[in-house]
C-alpha cells in the first residue's frame, strides 16, 4: 500500500494502525500520521457552543438580538447559559453583549438606537450630545414618525415625542458609537424643536441651548429659521 493511501486509510479508520500494517511504516510515516490525525481532529470535533456563538458575536460589534442570534444558529440554552456565566451582558430585555468588550462609550444612546431602529435622538438628549445644556438627561428623547406606537424599554428609560413626516425626516445625522450607528438631530434642528416644544421643556432651557448655540463658531440663523418652519 502506498504512504498516502495508507494515511487517508489510517484517517478514516484509525483502528487500521493496531494491525500489522501499522509495524510496516516506518517512523517518519508514522509522525505524518499522528499529525493527520490532529488536523482531523481540529477539522471535525465540534466547537463549543459558546466559543462559536462568541465568533458570531464578534461579526456583529459584538451585540446581537436574541431574535437575530436564534437565526445564526445560537440554541437559547447558549445564549442564557454565557449570560449567567458572565459571559454575555443583557443590556436591556432580549439584548446581549459580550461582556469583555470595552465598556460602551454612550450605553444608553447605543442601546436605544438598537432597541428602537427608527427613533431618532432628539431634544434634551441630543441637546446634551451636542453640548447644548447643562441639563443632566434622565432618559433618552425619540423621536418618531406620528401615528408610529410608542415602544416600551426597562432600559434605558426613554421619552417618546411623535413628529410630523417632514419634521421627523429633516435633520437627521448619524454618528458612529461603539461599531453601532446612532441617529440624532443636528444641532440647529434641536434648537428649533426645542422652541416647538418649549411649553414641555421649559423656556429656561430652550434659550440657554440658543445662547450656547450662537456662541459657537458658524452660527447659522438661516439654517435654525428653515427648521423652525418645518
Amino acid at each position: 500500500m502506498k504512504c498516502e493511501r495508507l494515511l487517508l486509510a489510517a484517517i478514516v479508520d484509525p483502528t487500521m494502525m493496531r494491525g500489522n500494517v501499522a509495524y510496516k511504516i516506518d517512523k517518519r510515516t508514522y509522525k505524518m500520521y499522528n499529525t493527520y490525525k490532529l488536523v482531523y481532529l481540529f477539522l471535525y470535533i465540534p466547537m463549543p457552543a459558546s466559543t462559536h456563538a462568541e465568533t458570531l458575536f464578534r461579526k456583529h460589534q459584538g451585540m446581537l438580538h436574541t431574535t437575530q442570534a436564534l437565526r445564526l444558529g445560537i440554541a437559547p440554552r447558549t445564549l442564557y447559559q454565557m449570560r449567567d456565566e458572565g459571559a454575555l451582558i443583557e443590556l436591556a430585555r432580549g439584548l446581549f453583549r459580550l461582556a469583555r468588550l470595552p465598556s460602551l462609550s454612550q450605553p444608553d444612546l447605543v442601546t436605544a438606537a438598537l432597541k428602537v431602529p427608527k427613533g431618532v435622538v432628539c431634544l434634551i438628549s441630543a441637546l446634551a450630545y451636542h453640548d447644548l445644556t447643562t441639563e443632566i438627561p434622565h432618559q433618552v428623547d425619540l423621536a418618531i414618525p406620528a401615528g408610529t406606537p410608542a415602544p416600551h424599554l426597562t432600559y434605558p428609560p426613554i421619552q417618546v415625542f411623535h413628529f410630523s413626516k417632514e419634521s421627523y425626516q429633516a435633520g437627521i445625522e448619524s454618528y458612529s458609537m461603539d461599531g453601532v450607528a446612532v441617529r440624532i438631530y443636528s444641532a440647529e434642528k434641536t434648537v428649533a424643536d426645542c422652541f416647538k416644544f418649549r411649553n414641555q421643556l421649559g423656556m429656561e432651557i430652550v434659550l440657554e441651548a440658543l445662547k450656547r448655540y450662537r456662541e459657537r463658531k458658524g452660527f447659522r440663523v438661516d439654517r435654525l429659521y428653515n427648521f423652525a418652519k418645518v
